[in-house]
């Protein structure tokens, strides 16, 4: 697969000129070796991801480098977060790099230990990225991490259930519900973690509401987020428990013909052998006119202070192959990724897959999950309120006032 890729590119790329989802390995830092005589860097990368991602990306850049005296490992190391505030400002133990989720982008910034990525890069090699997932890598307005792929909530839906076509605003998807669910039998028409704060930003980005704000502002409270959390209030009636495990297994087992979820999703659905389609939440409109706005999340690489000093060179040659559009295709079609960089979109096979399609036309709407620190705390009483009006039917505008406040106090616990 990867030599097809390489050809059919190399074809295009003549012609366009282009720009630019490993085992455990023993902790190195990055070093200096002797390879049949030659002086041979290497660059270490620290991820908790997918093996056979990594391996993509490990492949793909040493082959590109080789020649150039430049070697790249991925290495994996459970409990991420907790290594890198250990070594993140240990040249001789760390990492020079590391691949992981965006969110926790703010907590590794405060700490000291990034560089902007723009201390080894220039902005021309990472335009063809996909503004959201650039944006994700942005704190307090410096760019700190280059995307590499991403992820987020679709409308995932049985063909076999679904009767005529799926609907295009909110207003329309509910009325569907109504007339086909039947709680009493236990099927519905849609189902979704409706008391799980994730699968309910759609909800709360799209009324302008928000759960935390680029201040560290909880907005559990805002005008906005109270309007979002009371409609989505009427979906929850006549979405089942809300609980993962009840939602999974109703749409797997057909008892439900639509489930609001991710990319995780698709090995159960495959395994029950459901017909599915998929939608993009940016195609559902509001009441407001806006759309479904659901969260991302971005993983991206960032670059250890240290490293940036001392291995400019390298690191930007590194970053600037995993940034090149080769690298998202064979994300997409072997790992089932989808592609920070745009380009790879144009690759004929990357088109046809409906799930990564879908994915880019959703990043049109989509947010990046909060990136700050205080985000961590905010998990707890966003979901508690949800619980609070979805499944005790406490009031929205009481609860709200509740939780906003225990956020208020677990964000002034963390200074």
């Amino acid at each position: 697969m990867k030599k097809k890729i390489a050809l059919v590119l190399s074809a295009a790329m003549a012609v366009m000129s282009l720009a630019g989802c490993g085992s455990e390995k023993e902790s190195l830092s990055a070093a200096t070796t002797q390879e049949s005589g030659n002086s041979q860097t290497e660059v270490v990368v620290w991820h908790d991801g997918n093996d056979a991602i990594m391996e993509i990306l490990e492949d793909g850049v040493n082959e590109a480098l080789n020649s150039e005296g430049i070697s790249v490992k991925f290495e994996r190391k459970t409990g991420l977060t907790d290594q890198m505030k250990l070594y993140g400002n240990d040249e001789a133990n760390g990492p020079d790099m590391y691949l992981y989720a965006h969110d926790s982008l703010g907590t590794f910034a405060e700490m000291g230990i990034l560089a902007p990525i723009t201390d080894v890069l220039d902005e021309s090699d990472y335009a063809d990225m996909l503004p959201m997932t650039l944006r994700a890598g942005v704190y307090k307005d410096t760019q700190y991490l280059l995307p590499v792929y991403f992820e987020t909530l679709l409308f995932l839906y049985n063909k076999d259930l679904w009767q005529g076509e799926v609907p295009s605003t909110t207003e329309e998807l509910y009325e569907y519900m109504e007339s086909n669910t039947d709680t009493s039998a236990g099927t519905y028409a849609l189902v979704n973690q409706h008391s799980t704060a994730y699968n309910v930003a759609p909800f709360i980005n799209g009324f302008g509401g928000y759960i935390i704000n680029e201040q560290s502002k909880p907005g559990l409270d805002d005008e906005k987020t109270i309007e979002a959390i009371e409609y989505n209030k009427k979906f929850a009636a006549l979405e089942a428990d809300g609980d993962y495990n009840t939602v999974t297994t109703l749409f797997n087992e057909g008892k439900a013909a639509a489930i609001i979820g991710g990319p995780w999703l698709i090995s159960g659905i495959k395994e029950a052998e459901i017909n599915l389609g998929i939608k993009s939440l940016s195609d559902f409109t509001l009441p407001n006119g806006n759309a479904l706005s659901p969260y991302s999340g971005v993983q991206g690489i960032g670059v250890m202070k240290y490293a940036a000093e001392n291995k400019k060179d390298a690191l930007g040659k590194v970053l600037r192959e995993i940034a090149k559009p080769q690298i998202g295709i064979e994300l997409a079609l072997e790992s089932g990724c989808a592609p920070a960089n745009q380009i790879s979109y144009d690759y004929t096979e990357v088109a046809k897959d409906e799930m990564i399609v879908a994915m880019k036309r959703t990043a049109e709407t989509a947010q990046p999950m909060p990136n700050v620190p205080e985000m961590s705390v905010m998990w707890g009483p966003s979901e508690s309120l949800l619980a609070a009006v979805n499944k005790s039917g406490q009031d929205v505008q009481e609860a709200a006032k509740e939780y906003q406040a225990q956020a208020e106090t677990a964000i002034s616990d963390m200074q």
